[in-house]
C-alpha cells in the first residue's frame, strides 16, 4: 500500500481508502459477516481510511465500523485508522434548494445533536473528520454551518472539516477551499466525470485541503462486471442511477474504454482506480468494499504500476460530460 499526504495537514494517508457505503445497505443484500470480514481484511492490508455517513444504513455501517476497531484494539493489534463520516442537511430538499437557508439546514442545534449521534455510533470521543454532506453555492457568501464546525473543532469534539460536493454542481466548493472553511473536499472524479481536473482539483492542491475520490467506478459501471441488461433488486440505490436506457448508453461507453486497454496489463477496474491516483491532488480513493475478495482487488491496485503518461493521454478522451444523472434522458 502506498500513502499520500491528505492536504496540509499531517496524516499520511492509504491511497486506497474503503468506502463504507455499501456495508450499510441501499446496495442490495448484504451479510453482516462479509462486511466486517471486509473491514478486517482491508485494514490488515494497509488501508487507513474509512469513510462512512449517517446515512449509510442510518448509522448501521458506522456502527459495524466501530465494531472491527474495537476487535482490533481487543486483539492487540495497533491500527491508525483514520475514519470520516458525513452529517446530512436536516429534512429537506436534496441538493439544497437555492432558496434554502443554511441556518435551518445546519442549524447549530441540528448539528451538535447529529455529531453526538456520529460520536455515540462511532464508540468515540471525537471524530477524525466530519464532513457536510451536501451543499449549494447559495451559501457561500455567509457558510454558517463552517463556523458552528470550527467551533465544534476548537471544542475538541472535531479533527478535520470537510464538505461533500453536490453532484450537479462540484464546483460550488471552491470558494469554500479558497476562503480556508473545510480541510478536506470529497468529490465525484473517474474516467466518465473529469471536469474536476479543470480547476477542483488543482485549487485543493493549491490550498492544501485533502482530496477524497468517491464513485470511482461510476456506482460499478467502470469495474466491466455490467451489461446492458443488468438490472437491480428493489431498494437498491443503482436501480435509479441505471434507470431507463442509462444502462445500455453506460456499457456502450464502459466498452470503449476497455478497447483501448488491450494489450494493456490493466483490468477496467485497475486502470478506473489507477487513472484517479495519477492527479498528484489526490489523498485518496474510496471504492466501496464489500467482501474480502473486493478488499483484495481494491487495495491491490496501490501495488501496480502508475498508468503510463500515454495511457493516461489516451482515457482522458472518455470524458462524458453528463453531469449528474438529472431526471429523465
Amino acid at each position: 500500500m502506498r500513502y499520500r499526504n491528505f492536504g496540509r495537514h499531517g496524516f499520511s494517508c492509504s491511497e486506497i481508502g474503503f468506502g463504507a457505503w455499501a456495508i450499510g445497505g441501499a446496495w442490495g443484500e448484504q451479510r453482516e459477516d462479509d462486511s466486517l470480514a471486509a473491514l478486517h481484511r482491508a485494514l490488515d492490508l494497509g488501508c487507513n481510511f474509512i469513510d462512512t455517513a449517517a446515512g449509510y444504513g442510518e448509522g448501521r455501517s458506522e456502527r459495524l465500523i466501530a465494531r472491527v476497531l474495537a476487535e482490533r484494539r481487543a486483539a492487540g493489534k495497533s491500527d491508525e485508522v483514520f475514519v470520516a463520516t458525513k452529517t446530512p442537511p436536516a429534512a429537506g430538499d436534496w441538493p439544497p434548494s437555492p432558496y434554502d437557508v443554511a441556518d435551518e439546514r445546519y442549524s447549530e442545534a441540528y448539528l451538535r445533536a447529529n455529531l453526538a449521534e456520529r460520536l455515540a455510533n462511532l464508540g468515540t470521543e471525537r471524530l477524525d473528520l466530519l464532513q457536510l454532506h451536501t451543499w449549494t453555492r447559495a451559501w457561500n457568501r455567509n457558510p454558517t454551518p463552517f463556523k458552528v464546525m470550527r467551533q465544534l473543532q476548537q471544542e475538541g469534539l472535531i479533527g478535520l472539516i470537510g464538505v461533500s460536493t453536490p453532484e450537479h454542481d462540484q464546483n460550488s466548493v471552491i470558494d469554500l477551499m479558497r476562503d480556508g472553511w473545510v480541510d478536506s473536499v470529497q468529490v465525484i472524479y473517474n474516467l466518465f466525470e473529469q471536469e474536476p481536473a479543470a480547476e477542483l482539483l488543482d485549487t485543493a492542491k493549491e490550498c492544501g485541503v485533502g482530496i477524497i475520490v468517491r464513485v470511482a467506478f461510476d456506482e460499478g459501471a467502470l469495474t466491466g462486471k455490467f451489461t446492458a441488461d443488468t438490472t437491480f433488486p428493489d431498494g437498491d440505490f443503482r436501480q435509479g442511477y441505471f434507470a431507463g436506457d442509462r444502462m445500455a448508453r453506460t456499457v456502450a461507453r464502459v466498452e470503449a474504454i476497455r478497447a483501448d486497454l488491450t494489450g494493456t496489463d490493466y483490468t477496467l477496474a485497475q486502470a478506473a482506480l489507477k487513472f484517479v491516483l495519477a492527479h498528484p491532488a489526490v489523498s485518496t480513493v474510496i471504492p466501496g468494499i464489500r467482501n474480502p475478495a473486493q478488499a483484495d482487488a481494491n487495495c491491490g491496485v496501490s501495488d501496480l504500476p502508475d498508468l503510463s503518461a500515454a495511457l493516461l493521454q489516451q482515457l482522458r478522451r472518455h470524458a462524458w460530460r453528463r453531469a449528474f444523472w438529472y431526471g429523465g434522458k
